[in-house]
């Protein structure tokens, strides 16, 4: 291994966890969704294990198809660029619309009061909470939950914006080897550091007493994810 592609390599690790360290996008949407989903930590690691996956191989991916077709870094940065706004009003929306339907939940659960006026004059009120309807007939039958889905799909759509220059190097040396070692160190080095924040923060947060706000994760949840896009977006995160 040569002293360029040596520094290269570290330079790829460094860069690798400052991205993902800096970018709250990469685990925050993890931690608030397995909070208000009740994912266990070995779900919520996996699925951010194969977001982390999908988000490094789409960059890579197109990198690949770049360097095959002789595309230049400056047309390839565009592109990443369009795909990181892109992934960006993706987490706004999504995260929005997650809100709102929280705060639908925690209003439907809100318990009402009845006024009733008896004959004798007197009044009295009492309170209602909504009252849980199952449907027995379909008991067995679990709604599928697309929430996994559309993270992976985010960040499948979000660009790793430092890779693709990176991978240019070794490249124009027609080294083949170098690429997929710059590849596969940035590669460990995002995923490990998304699951590494994820996994302590989620650890950290056990806690503390969540009880009285477990009915506003929902809605909380939403509104981090949406926050994480408008960061994104509006002040370049």
């Amino acid at each position: 291994m040569t002293t360029d592609l040596s520094v290269l390599l570290i330079t790829a690790a460094s860069i690798g966890f400052l991205h993902t360290l800096t970018g709250p996008d990469h685990y925050l949407p993890f931690i608030v969704m397995s909070k208000a989903r009740n994912w266990g930590m070995f779900k919520t690691i996996l699925l951010t294990f194969f977001c982390g996956l999908g988000h490094v191989g789409s960059s890579i991916a197109i990198g690949a198809i770049g360097i095959a077709m002789g595309i230049g870094v400056q047309k390839l940065q565009i592109l990443e660029a369009f795909r990181g706004n892109l992934a960006a009003w993706v987490f706004i929306v999504f995260g929005f619309v997650y809100f709102i339907w929280g705060l639908w939940k925690v209003l439907k659960r809100k318990p009402h009061t009845h006024i009733h006026y008896n004959s004798d004059g007197s009044i009295h009120a009492h309170q209602h909470k909504p009252a849980n309807h199952h449907n027995h007939e379909n008991v067995s039958q679990k709604p599928v939950n697309l929430t996994p889905w559309i993270l992976f799909t985010i960040f499948v759509l979000g660009p790793c914006e430092p890779l693709i220059p990176m991978l240019m190097y070794p490249a124009a040396m027609s080294n083949v080897h170098g690429i997929i070692l710059v590849a596969g160190v940035f590669s460990l080095s995002t995923i490990l550091t998304m699951i590494t924040i994820v996994a302590f923060s989620l650890y950290g947060i056990s806690f503390l007493p969540m009880k009285m706000f477990e009915k506003y994760m929902h809605a909380t949840a939403g509104a981090t994810i949406c926050a994480s896009g408008l960061a994104i977006v509006f002040l370049g995160v």
